[in-house]
């Protein structure tokens, strides 16, 4: 095939197109590449297993940061597992659509996601765990910004419930 031939049948792409790939790797990139911090949440990051979600809600302790509940439980790890591990749940009392109740979890992980650097795992005892599980409270579905504002005032109430429970008695 001869070099003219081959350029002619591929497609031109405009440079709108290329302008807006780049910006989209680009943005990727800095998302990787904040101070060494991964903004993901995998699986392990989870709280899973029944036992253990049941010793969440019926022994831990909690607080209300608006539009959460956070229900929370320190213990020890048993076997290699990150140090903090979030289980997100919209009772169907609160919202009864399931495509509403889905979008709710995804924006509550997302806001998360980016969010979880708020928390200093240093505070907890080496060899130990905390269970962190966020409940809808509200009645109404909420926008992002609530969501994400409800998150921070999660995560940084549950630092001061952490540094006062190790203070001086």
């Amino acid at each position: 095939m001869h070099f003219s031939t081959f350029f002619s049948k591929v497609q031109r792409i405009s440079p709108k197109r290329i302008i807006f790939v780049v910006v989209i790797a680009f943005s990727g990139l800095l998302l990787f590449m904040n101070d060494g911090q991964r903004f993901t949440f995998t699986k392990e990051e989870r709280v899973t297993g029944e036992k253990r979600i049941d010793a969440l809600f019926s022994r831990g302790a909690s607080f209300v940061a608006y539009p959460f509940r956070v229900v929370f439980l320190e213990s020890e790890r048993t076997f290699p597992v990150l140090p903090l591990s979030v289980l997100i749940s919209i009772p169907k009392k609160r919202i009864r659509s399931a495509a509403k109740r889905n979008r709710m979890k995804r924006m509550i992980r997302e806001a998360y996601r980016l969010n979880k650097h708020l928390f200093d795992p240093k505070l907890l005892p080496p060899g130990s765990r905390l269970d962190l599980a966020f409940v809808y409270v509200r009645d109404q579905g909420a926008d992002y910004e609530l969501i994400e504002k409800g998150v921070r005032k999660a995560l940084i109430s549950l630092e001061i419930h952490l540094n006062t429970k190790e203070g001086p008695c």
